[in-house]
């Protein structure tokens, strides 16, 4: 079987490049020298993330299909920490994509469902103020295109990047209180009556 890398990273400060392959395994090589260095096993599906902390060098997180999310120290070749994606009654769930916070405290990742998972140090006490479900009321709306092949949006017929910032609804279109509106960049400083949607749709 001919194999293929899926994804390349290079650690902070470029001593060391991270391959992911399609038989699941992570290389790690001297960038220097191109001298392979550990193989790290433990995805058993493809991995599409992979992410190094930003200022640590030994520090590397890998995500993937398979729905586990590994923390690896590349300089010994060891496992720091592993979690797995599980979504009751639905299996596991992909992972899409992960990012380091700049502290690199914290990493958020987002998966098949439309997750968002938050991972780091410290209390959530934080995060339990934001509801579960958040979606732009624009989300899945149709788009069309007009006679020179821009894209439009169907209902307003502007370009999406020209239309006014979204508001922010449960997963049954139900637009979220006035201090959750303001969270959208461009409503910030609004008042509260310019945060009451009215969503009302063209026939």
């Amino acid at each position: 079987t001919k194999l293929k890398v899926t994804m390349v990273a290079w650690d902070r400060y470029d001593a060391t490049v991270i391959t992911a392959v399609n038989n699941f395994l992570l290389k790690v090589w001297n960038s220097s020298t191109g001298q392979l260095l550990h193989s790290l096993s433990g995805h058993d599906d493809e991995v599409f993330v992979l992410e190094a902390h930003p200022f640590d060098q030994r520090i590397v997180l890998s995500a993937g299909h398979d729905g586990n999310i590994f923390v690896w120290d590349i300089d010994k070749g060891t496992k720091i920490r592993n979690y797995f994606n599980m979504i009751e009654g639905q299996g596991h769930g992909a992972v899409f994509d992960c990012k380091f916070s700049p502290d690199g405290q914290h990493f958020a990742c987002t998966d098949s469902h439309g997750h968002l998972l938050l991972f780091g140090f410290g209390c959530n006490k934080y995060y339990e103020k934001i509801p579960d479900q958040m979606f732009f009321h624009t989300d899945y709306r149709p788009l069309i295109r007009d006679a020179n092949n821009y894209v439009l949006d169907e209902q307003t017929q502007q370009a999406p990047h020209l239309m006014p910032p979204p508001f922010l609804v449960d997963v049954d279109g139900n637009p979220h209180p006035t201090r959750f509106q303001r969270l959208v960049p461009g409503r910030e400083n609004c008042k509260d009556e310019q945060l009451i949607p009215h969503l009302g749709y063209v026939a």
